[in-house]
Protein backbone atom coordinates (compact mmCIF):
# COMPACT_ATOMS: atom_id res chain seq x y z
CA UNK A 1 0.00 0.00 0.00
CA UNK A 2 3.02 2.27 0.05
CA UNK A 3 2.39 3.16 -3.59
CA UNK A 4 -1.12 4.41 -2.80
CA UNK A 5 0.12 6.32 0.23
CA UNK A 6 2.80 8.00 -1.90
CA UNK A 7 0.25 8.84 -4.59
CA UNK A 8 -2.08 10.43 -2.06
CA UNK A 9 0.76 12.53 -0.62
CA UNK A 10 1.88 13.63 -4.08
CA UNK A 11 -1.69 14.57 -5.01
CA UNK A 12 -2.08 16.71 -1.89
CA UNK A 13 1.16 18.54 -2.70
CA UNK A 14 0.04 19.13 -6.29
CA UNK A 15 -3.39 20.32 -5.20
CA UNK A 16 -1.92 22.83 -2.77
CA UNK A 17 0.24 24.17 -5.59
CA UNK A 18 -2.70 24.33 -7.99
CA UNK A 19 -1.14 21.72 -10.28
CA UNK A 20 -3.39 19.46 -12.34
CA UNK A 21 -3.00 15.68 -12.08
CA UNK A 22 -3.99 12.46 -13.84
CA UNK A 23 -4.04 8.88 -12.61
CA UNK A 24 -2.74 5.99 -14.71
CA UNK A 25 -3.95 2.52 -13.69
CA UNK A 26 -3.06 -0.87 -15.13
CA UNK A 27 -6.57 -2.29 -15.53
CA UNK A 28 -5.89 -5.45 -17.52
CA UNK A 29 -2.86 -7.56 -18.44
CA UNK A 30 -2.95 -10.31 -21.03
CA UNK A 31 0.17 -12.45 -20.80
CA UNK A 32 3.35 -11.28 -19.08
CA UNK A 33 4.20 -7.83 -17.77
CA UNK A 34 6.36 -6.18 -15.12
CA UNK A 35 3.36 -4.95 -13.11
CA UNK A 36 -0.04 -6.52 -12.59
CA UNK A 37 -3.49 -4.99 -12.80
CA UNK A 38 -3.84 -2.47 -9.99
CA UNK A 39 -0.45 -0.83 -10.45
CA UNK A 40 -0.86 2.94 -10.45
CA UNK A 41 1.02 6.14 -11.19
CA UNK A 42 0.07 9.76 -10.52
CA UNK A 43 1.18 12.23 -13.18
CA UNK A 44 1.29 15.99 -12.70
CA UNK A 45 1.07 18.52 -15.52
CA UNK A 46 4.66 19.57 -14.82
CA UNK A 47 5.91 16.01 -15.35
CA UNK A 48 6.25 14.61 -11.82
CA UNK A 49 5.60 10.86 -11.58
CA UNK A 50 4.64 9.00 -8.40
CA UNK A 51 4.16 5.26 -8.42
CA UNK A 52 4.87 2.99 -11.39
CA UNK A 53 2.96 1.12 -14.09
CA UNK A 54 5.99 -0.79 -15.42
CA UNK A 55 9.68 -1.22 -14.79
CA UNK A 56 10.24 2.24 -16.24
CA UNK A 57 9.69 1.53 -19.92
CA UNK A 58 6.11 2.77 -20.23
CA UNK A 59 6.29 5.79 -17.98
CA UNK A 60 7.62 8.23 -20.57
CA UNK A 61 4.90 7.47 -23.10
CA UNK A 62 2.26 7.41 -20.35
CA UNK A 63 3.39 10.91 -19.30
CA UNK A 64 2.69 12.20 -22.81
CA UNK A 65 -0.72 10.52 -22.87
CA UNK A 66 -1.53 11.83 -19.39
CA UNK A 67 -0.83 15.41 -20.44
CA UNK A 68 -3.28 14.93 -23.30
CA UNK A 69 -5.85 13.55 -20.85
CA UNK A 70 -5.43 16.58 -18.61
CA UNK A 71 -5.79 18.92 -21.56
CA UNK A 72 -8.93 17.18 -22.86
CA UNK A 73 -10.33 16.43 -19.39
CA UNK A 74 -11.39 12.98 -20.56
CA UNK A 75 -10.16 9.50 -19.54
CA UNK A 76 -8.17 7.54 -22.12
CA UNK A 77 -7.48 3.81 -22.51
CA UNK A 78 -3.96 3.09 -23.77
CA UNK A 79 -2.85 -0.36 -24.89
CA UNK A 80 0.73 -1.57 -25.23
CA UNK A 81 1.19 -4.81 -27.15
CA UNK A 82 4.56 -6.26 -26.14
CA UNK A 83 3.97 -9.60 -27.87
CA UNK A 84 5.24 -8.02 -31.07
CA UNK A 85 8.89 -8.94 -31.64
CA UNK A 86 9.42 -5.44 -32.96
CA UNK A 87 8.38 -3.75 -29.74
CA UNK A 88 11.14 -1.21 -30.26
CA UNK A 89 8.73 0.61 -32.56
CA UNK A 90 6.90 1.68 -29.39
CA UNK A 91 10.03 3.46 -28.31
CA UNK A 92 10.10 1.49 -25.08
CA UNK A 93 11.88 -1.82 -25.74
CA UNK A 94 9.75 -3.68 -23.22
CA UNK A 95 11.15 -7.18 -23.48
CA UNK A 96 7.92 -8.58 -21.98
CA UNK A 97 5.37 -10.81 -23.65
CA UNK A 98 1.95 -9.43 -22.96
CA UNK A 99 -0.70 -6.86 -23.73
CA UNK A 100 -1.03 -4.12 -21.12
CA UNK A 101 -4.13 -1.95 -20.89
CA UNK A 102 -3.75 1.29 -18.94
CA UNK A 103 -6.55 3.67 -18.12
CA UNK A 104 -5.49 7.29 -17.65
CA UNK A 105 -8.10 9.54 -16.05
CA UNK A 106 -7.95 13.17 -14.97
CA UNK A 107 -8.34 13.75 -11.25
CA UNK A 108 -10.87 16.47 -10.53
CA UNK A 109 -9.93 17.87 -7.16
CA UNK A 110 -13.40 19.34 -6.58
CA UNK A 111 -15.11 15.94 -6.86
CA UNK A 112 -15.85 14.44 -3.46
CA UNK A 113 -15.33 10.88 -4.69
CA UNK A 114 -12.50 11.21 -7.18
CA UNK A 115 -10.07 8.23 -7.16
CA UNK A 116 -7.63 9.88 -4.76
CA UNK A 117 -10.38 10.64 -2.26
CA UNK A 118 -11.45 6.99 -2.46
CA UNK A 119 -7.86 5.94 -1.75
CA UNK A 120 -7.86 8.21 1.28
CA UNK A 121 -11.00 6.53 2.57
CA UNK A 122 -9.41 3.12 2.10
CA UNK A 123 -6.14 4.10 3.77
CA UNK A 124 -7.93 5.62 6.76
CA UNK A 125 -9.38 2.22 7.72
CA UNK A 126 -7.88 -1.24 8.14
CA UNK A 127 -10.57 -2.86 6.01
CA UNK A 128 -10.62 -4.77 2.76
CA UNK A 129 -12.14 -2.53 0.11
CA UNK A 130 -13.34 -2.98 -3.47
CA UNK A 131 -12.90 -0.34 -6.16
CA UNK A 132 -14.36 -0.84 -9.65
CA UNK A 133 -12.86 0.82 -12.71
CA UNK A 134 -14.88 0.63 -15.95
CA UNK A 135 -13.41 0.88 -19.44
CA UNK A 136 -14.27 -0.06 -23.02
CA UNK A 137 -11.98 -2.58 -24.70
CA UNK A 138 -14.34 -2.85 -27.66
CA UNK A 139 -13.97 0.83 -28.49
CA UNK A 140 -10.92 2.48 -26.98
CA UNK A 141 -11.81 5.76 -28.66
CA UNK A 142 -15.18 5.98 -26.91
CA UNK A 143 -15.83 7.64 -23.56
CA UNK A 144 -14.15 5.70 -20.76
CA UNK A 145 -16.18 5.72 -17.51
CA UNK A 146 -13.16 5.25 -15.20
CA UNK A 147 -13.24 4.74 -11.43
CA UNK A 148 -16.88 4.52 -10.43
CA UNK A 149 -17.53 2.37 -7.34
CA UNK A 150 -16.20 2.06 -3.78
CA UNK A 151 -17.33 -0.62 -1.33
CA UNK A 152 -16.07 -1.47 2.14
CA UNK A 153 -17.73 -3.11 5.14
CA UNK A 154 -19.31 0.16 6.22
CA UNK A 155 -19.21 2.52 3.23
CA UNK A 156 -20.48 2.58 -0.35
CA UNK A 157 -20.18 5.13 -3.16
CA UNK A 158 -21.23 4.94 -6.81
CA UNK A 159 -20.77 7.55 -9.47
CA UNK A 160 -21.09 6.66 -13.11
CA UNK A 161 -23.19 7.73 -16.08
CA UNK A 162 -24.17 4.06 -16.54
CA UNK A 163 -26.71 4.09 -13.72
CA UNK A 164 -28.39 0.95 -15.10
CA UNK A 165 -25.23 -1.02 -14.27
CA UNK A 166 -25.18 -0.17 -10.58
CA UNK A 167 -27.06 -3.26 -9.39
CA UNK A 168 -24.72 -5.64 -11.18
CA UNK A 169 -21.58 -3.72 -10.22
CA UNK A 170 -22.64 -3.62 -6.58
CA UNK A 171 -23.34 -7.36 -6.64
CA UNK A 172 -19.93 -8.13 -8.14
CA UNK A 173 -18.18 -5.83 -5.66
CA UNK A 174 -19.82 -7.67 -2.78
CA UNK A 175 -18.78 -11.00 -4.32
CA UNK A 176 -15.14 -9.92 -4.60
CA UNK A 177 -15.17 -8.53 -1.07
CA UNK A 178 -16.45 -11.87 0.23
CA UNK A 179 -14.20 -14.03 -1.97
CA UNK A 180 -11.02 -12.05 -1.33
CA UNK A 181 -9.84 -11.92 -4.95
CA UNK A 182 -9.96 -9.25 -7.64
CA UNK A 183 -11.83 -9.97 -10.87
CA UNK A 184 -12.21 -8.85 -14.47
CA UNK A 185 -15.80 -8.75 -15.64
CA UNK A 186 -17.70 -7.87 -18.81
CA UNK A 187 -20.94 -5.89 -18.72
CA UNK A 188 -23.63 -5.23 -21.30
CA UNK A 189 -25.69 -2.06 -21.10
CA UNK A 190 -25.92 0.50 -23.89
CA UNK A 191 -22.52 -0.87 -24.94
CA UNK A 192 -20.04 -3.49 -23.83
CA UNK A 193 -17.82 -2.45 -20.93
CA UNK A 194 -15.09 -4.22 -19.00
CA UNK A 195 -14.76 -3.79 -15.26
CA UNK A 196 -11.67 -4.21 -13.12
CA UNK A 197 -13.24 -5.25 -9.82
CA UNK A 198 -10.27 -4.69 -7.57
CA UNK A 199 -9.80 -5.87 -4.01
CA UNK A 200 -7.57 -3.58 -1.95
CA UNK A 201 -6.09 -5.04 1.22
CA UNK A 202 -4.73 -2.90 4.06
CA UNK A 203 -1.01 -2.65 4.65
CA UNK A 204 0.67 -5.45 6.55
CA UNK A 205 0.78 -4.76 10.28
CA UNK A 206 4.09 -5.97 11.69
CA UNK A 207 4.35 -6.35 15.46
CA UNK A 208 7.95 -6.55 16.63
CA UNK A 209 8.29 -7.70 20.22
CA UNK A 210 11.76 -6.55 21.18
CA UNK A 211 13.39 -3.14 20.78
CA UNK A 212 17.00 -4.25 20.65
CA UNK A 213 19.51 -3.08 18.07
CA UNK A 214 18.71 -5.99 15.77
CA UNK A 215 15.09 -4.79 15.52
CA UNK A 216 16.15 -1.45 14.01
CA UNK A 217 16.92 -2.72 10.46
CA UNK A 218 13.80 -4.90 10.55
CA UNK A 219 11.62 -1.86 11.21
CA UNK A 220 13.45 0.23 8.59
CA UNK A 221 13.05 -2.38 5.87
CA UNK A 222 9.42 -3.02 6.74
CA UNK A 223 8.71 0.72 6.51
CA UNK A 224 10.38 0.84 3.09
CA UNK A 225 7.88 -1.81 1.98
CA UNK A 226 4.99 0.26 3.28
CA UNK A 227 4.24 -2.02 6.23
CA UNK A 228 2.91 -0.48 9.43
CA UNK A 229 5.20 -1.48 12.26
CA UNK A 230 4.64 -1.44 16.01
CA UNK A 231 7.57 -2.08 18.34
CA UNK A 232 6.78 -3.45 21.80
CA UNK A 233 9.20 -3.87 24.71
CA UNK A 234 9.12 -3.77 28.46
CA UNK A 235 12.39 -1.88 28.87
CA UNK A 236 12.11 1.88 29.26
CA UNK A 237 15.54 2.58 27.76
CA UNK A 238 14.77 0.50 24.64
CA UNK A 239 11.11 1.21 23.87
CA UNK A 240 11.87 4.77 22.74
CA UNK A 241 10.41 6.37 19.62
CA UNK A 242 13.72 8.05 18.80
CA UNK A 243 15.25 4.61 18.23
CA UNK A 244 12.54 3.69 15.73
CA UNK A 245 11.52 6.80 13.77
CA UNK A 246 10.03 4.65 10.98
CA UNK A 247 7.70 2.76 13.32
CA UNK A 248 4.04 3.77 13.43
CA UNK A 249 4.06 3.16 17.16
CA UNK A 250 6.47 2.25 19.96
CA UNK A 251 4.80 0.68 22.96
CA UNK A 252 6.25 0.23 26.43
CA UNK A 253 4.38 -2.69 27.96
CA UNK A 254 4.71 -5.81 30.02
CA UNK A 255 3.70 -9.01 28.18
CA UNK A 256 0.37 -9.31 29.99
CA UNK A 257 -0.53 -5.72 29.00
CA UNK A 258 0.62 -5.63 25.38
CA UNK A 259 -2.00 -7.47 23.30
CA UNK A 260 -4.93 -5.57 24.78
CA UNK A 261 -3.45 -2.40 23.25
CA UNK A 262 -3.04 -3.89 19.75
CA UNK A 263 -5.36 -4.66 16.84
CA UNK A 264 -4.66 -8.07 15.31
CA UNK A 265 -6.18 -9.57 12.15
CA UNK A 266 -5.26 -11.71 9.14
CA UNK A 267 -2.91 -8.96 7.89
CA UNK A 268 -0.92 -9.01 11.13
CA UNK A 269 2.52 -10.63 11.37
CA UNK A 270 4.40 -10.99 14.64
CA UNK A 271 8.11 -11.45 15.35
CA UNK A 272 9.32 -12.37 18.84
CA UNK A 273 12.85 -11.03 19.31
CA UNK A 274 13.09 -9.63 22.82
CA UNK A 275 16.03 -11.91 23.72
CA UNK A 276 14.10 -12.44 26.94
CA UNK A 277 12.87 -16.02 27.13
CA UNK A 278 10.14 -15.36 29.69
CA UNK A 279 8.79 -12.33 27.80
CA UNK A 280 8.66 -14.26 24.51
CA UNK A 281 6.99 -17.19 26.25
CA UNK A 282 4.36 -14.97 27.82
CA UNK A 283 3.52 -13.42 24.45
CA UNK A 284 3.53 -16.77 22.63
CA UNK A 285 1.13 -18.17 25.23
CA UNK A 286 -1.37 -15.47 24.25
CA UNK A 287 -0.74 -15.58 20.49
CA UNK A 288 -1.05 -19.28 19.69
CA UNK A 289 -4.83 -19.53 20.28
CA UNK A 290 -5.40 -16.54 17.96
CA UNK A 291 -4.24 -18.50 14.86
CA UNK A 292 -2.63 -15.48 13.22
CA UNK A 293 -1.15 -15.77 9.75
CA UNK A 294 2.46 -15.48 10.94
CA UNK A 295 4.19 -15.67 14.31
CA UNK A 296 7.98 -15.84 14.07
CA UNK A 297 10.38 -16.71 16.87
CA UNK A 298 13.96 -15.45 16.60
CA UNK A 299 16.61 -17.87 17.77
CA UNK A 300 17.29 -21.60 17.49
CA UNK A 301 14.56 -24.17 16.96
CA UNK A 302 15.23 -25.69 20.36
CA UNK A 303 14.22 -22.40 22.02
CA UNK A 304 10.82 -22.51 20.35
CA UNK A 305 10.42 -26.18 21.20
CA UNK A 306 11.28 -25.47 24.83
CA UNK A 307 8.56 -22.80 24.96
CA UNK A 308 6.03 -25.18 23.39
CA UNK A 309 7.01 -27.87 25.88
CA UNK A 310 6.42 -25.47 28.77
CA UNK A 311 3.00 -24.59 27.41
CA UNK A 312 2.24 -28.29 27.13
CA UNK A 313 3.18 -28.78 30.77
CA UNK A 314 0.77 -25.98 31.64
CA UNK A 315 -1.98 -27.88 29.88
CA UNK A 316 -1.94 -25.51 26.89
CA UNK A 317 -0.82 -27.88 24.16
CA UNK A 318 -0.92 -26.20 20.75
CA UNK A 319 -2.90 -28.02 18.07
CA UNK A 320 -1.47 -28.79 14.64
CA UNK A 321 -3.70 -26.07 13.19
CA UNK A 322 -2.43 -23.50 15.69
CA UNK A 323 1.20 -24.44 14.98
CA UNK A 324 0.74 -23.87 11.24
CA UNK A 325 1.26 -20.15 11.78
CA UNK A 326 4.30 -20.46 14.09
CA UNK A 327 7.71 -20.17 12.42
CA UNK A 328 10.88 -20.83 14.36
CA UNK A 329 13.57 -20.02 13.60
CA UNK A 330 11.95 -17.08 11.86
CA UNK A 331 13.17 -16.23 8.36
CA UNK A 332 14.18 -17.94 5.12
CA UNK A 333 17.40 -19.92 4.84
CA UNK A 334 19.56 -17.47 2.86
CA UNK A 335 22.69 -17.66 4.98
CA UNK A 336 21.92 -14.54 7.01
CA UNK A 337 24.45 -13.44 9.61
CA UNK A 338 24.19 -9.68 10.20
CA UNK A 339 21.08 -8.06 11.65
CA UNK A 340 20.31 -6.52 8.26
CA UNK A 341 20.54 -9.89 6.52
CA UNK A 342 18.40 -11.51 9.20
CA UNK A 343 15.80 -8.75 8.78
CA UNK A 344 15.76 -9.42 5.04
CA UNK A 345 15.21 -13.14 5.57
CA UNK A 346 12.39 -12.52 8.07
CA UNK A 347 10.52 -10.06 5.86
CA UNK A 348 10.93 -12.33 2.84
CA UNK A 349 9.41 -15.24 4.72
CA UNK A 350 6.51 -13.15 6.02
CA UNK A 351 5.76 -11.92 2.51
CA UNK A 352 5.91 -15.46 1.12
CA UNK A 353 3.49 -16.68 3.79
CA UNK A 354 1.06 -13.81 3.23
CA UNK A 355 1.17 -14.39 -0.54
CA UNK A 356 0.92 -18.16 -0.06
CA UNK A 357 4.19 -18.75 -1.86
CA UNK A 358 7.01 -21.19 -1.07
CA UNK A 359 9.80 -18.63 -1.15
CA UNK A 360 12.00 -20.65 -3.50
CA UNK A 361 14.20 -19.39 -6.33
CA UNK A 362 12.20 -18.15 -9.30
CA UNK A 363 14.32 -20.16 -11.69
CA UNK A 364 12.93 -23.31 -10.05
CA UNK A 365 9.36 -22.39 -11.01
CA UNK A 366 7.65 -23.59 -14.16
CA UNK A 367 4.77 -21.14 -13.99
CA UNK A 368 4.42 -17.40 -14.51
CA UNK A 369 5.74 -15.19 -11.71
CA UNK A 370 2.43 -13.40 -11.23
CA UNK A 371 -0.17 -16.14 -11.16
CA UNK A 372 -3.75 -15.44 -12.21
CA UNK A 373 -5.44 -14.84 -8.87
CA UNK A 374 -8.58 -13.22 -10.24
CA UNK A 375 -11.87 -14.40 -8.83
CA UNK A 376 -14.33 -16.36 -10.95
CA UNK A 377 -17.49 -14.32 -11.33
CA UNK A 378 -20.48 -15.17 -13.54
CA UNK A 379 -19.47 -14.16 -17.04
CA UNK A 380 -22.87 -13.87 -18.71
CA UNK A 381 -24.79 -10.82 -17.57
CA UNK A 382 -28.23 -10.03 -18.81
CA UNK A 383 -28.73 -6.67 -20.42
CA UNK A 384 -29.80 -4.30 -17.67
Amino acid sequence: MKELEDIVKAFDVAQQAGIQTALATVVLVEGSSYRRAGARMLVTEDGQLTGAISGGCLEGDALRKARLVMAQQQPMLVTYDTTDDDDAKLGVGLGCNGIIHILIEPVFADQAHNPIQLFKKFLSKRQNTVIITLFSLANRKSVQPGTCLFLSADEYHYQCHNIELETQLHRDAESVLADGKSAIQTYQADRELTGFVELLKPAVSLLVFGAGNDAIPLVKMAAAMGWHTTVIDGRTNYAVSARFPEAKRVLLAKPEQALSQLNLNDRTAVVLMTHNYNYDLAILRQLIPLKLTYVGSLGPKKKLQRMLDELHEEGKTATAEELQSVYGPTGLDIGSETSEEIALSILAEILAVLQQREGKSLRETNTVIHSDDMASLPVNHENL
